[in-house]
């Protein structure tokens, strides 16, 4: 954990960095495109540190979060990246592990509110967005409809919520106040209705 933790920080620091500057720089330019794979790797480190960290102290949360955040940052860059819209094995096998965990999260937030945590209200909402955006995903490479426009909206959609989750991990580390699980939800109830208004001009 010494060792993984301070790696898990800087990834999440990096990331966001860059998250901040693709969102900022102009599409489809050289800036945006590389603050977009440095962005993807810092995702994907802070999810190859924070799944053997989320085993070795047995937090399921930490486990399922994990796999979500990691997912957006994922399809996010393969949307980027195939422009035919045609899945691979690994699409499939990504988006099935986004469903799951959803179902995943709503399994344990059932648990947590029968003990009374109010963590139960974050695992709704994630779980409601793990199956949603996986589902949407699948819905687009099944009906071979993931070229064009509709393409960059969901490289849009998932790159945003990969940046949603780098921002919440940043806001739950020292909350400023109580109840905990409002600073888990407070950067998806803010940024999601950019999100919906991007998606909306591209797809105009």
């Amino acid at each position: 954990m010494q060792i993984l933790l301070p790696i898990h920080i800087l990834a999440g620091t990096i990331a966001l960095l860059c998250a901040a500057l693709a969102v900022s720089s102009e599409k489809g330019k050289r800036l945006h495109m590389l603050s977009g794979r440095i962005y993807f790797w810092g995702m994907a480190t802070i999810f190859l540190t924070a799944i053997p960290m989320s085993i070795i102290s047995s937090n399921i949360f930490l486990f399922l979060i994990a796999i979500f955040s990691f997912y957006l940052a994922f399809a996010g860059m393969r949307f980027a990246r195939n422009r035919k819209g045609v899945a691979t094995i690994l699409d499939w096998i990504a988006i099935c592990l986004m469903i799951f965990s959803g179902i995943g999260m709503w399994i344990l937030a059932t648990i947590y509110f029968l003990n009374s945590n109010t963590q139960y209200i974050v695992l709704l909402v994630f779980g409601f967005l793990s199956i949603t955006l996986g589902y949407a995903d699948f819905r687009s490479y099944k009906n071979n409809s993931a070229t064009g426009k509709e393409r960059i909206s969901r490289h849009l959609t998932n790159m945003m919520g990969g940046t949603i989750a780098v921002i919440t991990a940043v806001l739950v580390v020292n909350p400023p106040f109580e109840p905990e699980w409002v600073w888990w939800v407070l950067p998806t109830i803010l940024i999601t209705p950019v999100i919906f208004w991007w998606n909306f001009k591209i797809l105009k």
